[in-house]
């Protein structure tokens, strides 16, 4: 039985445990080892059985002020009724507090939000961790720019008939998130791929510049056909580690929130049309309203073009004003909201002395 520290203990449990140190005591056995054994300590032996009467704990009776801070009930029904309206019913707390700074508003902080939502049982999480593996050293690039660095996948969208799949292929650059260049095509080519790219550089204006392009193992890929076509456009190639997704993250990320968004149609395109409409305004959404959350939450589109050095310097305005108006309310500083000049594909991760310890003993 381990120590009853912290823990609330029931009168009844109370009474039982003093019963059999009591009972232990008198046998002959020390009050130290008794209490050991029923795990509790020697000083709540004494506390617990003043003037020789078990008392109940005391803790739960106290009188505690609330906090300064903390959010009235009209304030906590203002967070609940802004994050159930139809605006943000299916937008989470990282994403609109963004949103209202850029529109010189401030409610509450994110933290406080999940709290407010978690406490009225609003907070749902699915996630499914699969066990890490331990392989080679991935390729990582740094972009400080856009159009440095590209990354490419192949999806494939479910149709009406069973069995039967469309395919998006989407180009997406490193830095700003921004898809430059997207199709849904019926099958899935090296030389449907090359056509694209091709569209892509030029759209924009990069022919001959200095670009990585990042990818998986997949057939499209690794075709000659695409090959052929980055060598004519002087574009580098990239490839992550065989059989792991993890390499590029970037696509598989964008590709989530496409099949995670609140209208993807379950049952499947009836169309390849329809889903070409379809992807055709979740790209427009994710580039011109989307929030990103590895990007300081400014939409694509916004740091593609370099707008989002401004933006994030009035969220911060909107956050020192918040900070003076309500100082009691801010026990440290503001959020930071400085811009990233430099985003990285599969970061070096620094090595711990931990792991430095080991590899001397190997």
């Amino acid at each position: 039985m381990g120590r009853q520290r912290g823990r609330l203990t029931l009168l009844e449990h109370r009474e039982q445990l003093t019963d059999w140190v009591q009972q232990a005591c008198n046998d002959g056995a020390s009050l130290y080892r008794s209490c050991a054994v029923v795990g509790i300590s020697v000083h709540s032996w004494y506390r617990w059985r003043q003037d020789g009467v078990v008392s109940p704990d005391q803790r739960p009776l106290v009188d505690r002020p609330e906090p300064a801070n903390k959010l009235c009930a009209a304030e906590r029904q203002a967070v609940l009724a802004l994050c159930n309206s139809p605006r943000f019913d299916s937008v989470p707390p990282s994403q609109i507090v963004p949103i209202l700074a850029d529109e010189g508003r401030y409610v509450a902080s994110e933290s406080t939000m999940y709290r407010v939502l978690r406490a009225a049982g609003l907070v749902q999480h699915r996630g499914r961790a699969a066990k890490a593996v331990r392989k080679a050293k991935p390729t990582s690039f740094t972009a400080t720019a856009p159009n440095q660095v590209w990354m490419w996948d192949v999806t494939w969208l479910p149709s009406c008939v069973k069995g039967q799949y469309y395919k998006l292929y989407l180009f997406e650059d490193l830095f700003s998130r921004y898809p430059v260049g997207w199709e849904v095509h019926e099958e899935e080519t090296g030389e449907l791929a090359a056509d694209l790219l091709q569209r892509s550089v030029l759209a924009q204006r990069c022919v001959m510049k200095p670009l990585v392009l990042h990818s998986d193992n997949g057939a499209p890929m690794k075709s000659y056909t695409l090959k052929a076509k980055m060598e004519a456009l002087g574009i580098t190639s990239s490839f992550s580690r065989p059989r792991v997704s993890n390499d590029n993250p970037f696509a598989e990320s964008i590709f989530r929130t496409l099949k995670y968004w609140p209208s993807w149609p379950r049952k499947g395109f009836t169309s390849l049309d329809e889903a070409r409409q379809w992807v055709k305004r979740f790209i427009d959404w994710y580039c011109h309203a989307h929030r990103h959350s590895g990007i300081q939450f400014v939409t694509p589109a916004q740091r593609h073009q370099g707008l989002d050095k401004i933006l994030l310097a009035k969220r911060h305005l909107v956050y020192q004003a918040a900070r003076t108006a309500r100082p009691e309310r801010w026990q440290g500083e503001t959020r930071n909201w400085a811009w990233n000049d430099a985003v990285q594909l599969n970061p070096d991760r620094p090595i711990t002395q931990e792991k430095t310890d080991n590899l001397l003993a190997a």
